[in-house]
């Protein structure tokens, strides 16, 4: 009687497990999907995990990412960017490490954040991001430049100059030695 509790007992076990798994494996997708831009920079790898929303007919800049707010750089959590050697970002050194990065988007000029603190999530009341600034590292001035394209789900891109970020109708370079 015994073997048969065991046996009963450890084949819910595995048939829970199993339904577990299978629900994992049938999500729906995320509407922003995961991403990874990875490159090297001057004999530096650069990753970037982010996920990716789309435009959706949406005015972006100055409407969905208001200016003048901090933005997670992406949607879900915040937006990750690793370098396994130091670098200089914008002329600033940036030590080897992992960040998360934010951007406000403004007018003319965006300030780029890199803050030591990672695995934020969403967006305070009020439209800023989720970040303690005192975790920054890092923060430099770039220029956005209009894109000659319409990019309809963000992409960041680690080219031979740095980081390109694009969505919308935005081109954010940002300089990387």
């Amino acid at each position: 009687m015994k073997t048969l509790n065991r046996t009963s007992l450890l084949s819910l076990l595995l048939a829970l497990l199993t339904l577990t798994a299978y629900a994992q494996e049938n999500r729906p997708p995320r509407s922003s999907p995961a991403m990874t831009a990875s490159g090297t920079v001057r004999g530096a790898n650069i990753t970037v995990r982010y996920n990716s929303p789309a435009v959706k007919g949406r005015t972006i800049w100055g409407g969905l990412v208001p200016y003048d707010k901090i933005w997670r750089a992406g949607a879900n959590e915040a937006t990750i960017l690793e370098t396994d050697k130091e670098i200089k970002v914008e002329g600033k050194a940036l030590p080897a490490g992992k960040y998360s990065l934010f951007i406000m988007p403004a007018e003319k000029e965006w300030t780029v954040i890199l803050n030591s603190q990672t695995g934020q999530w969403g967006i305070k009341r009020g439209g800023d991001a989720n970040l303690d600034r005192a975790n920054d590292v890092l923060t430099a001035t770039v220029k956005p430049k209009k894109a000659k394209d319409m990019t309809e789900q963000l992409t960041y891109e680690v080219t031979s100059k740095g980081l390109v970020m694009k969505w919308e109708n935005v081109e954010l370079p940002i300089s990387i030695k």
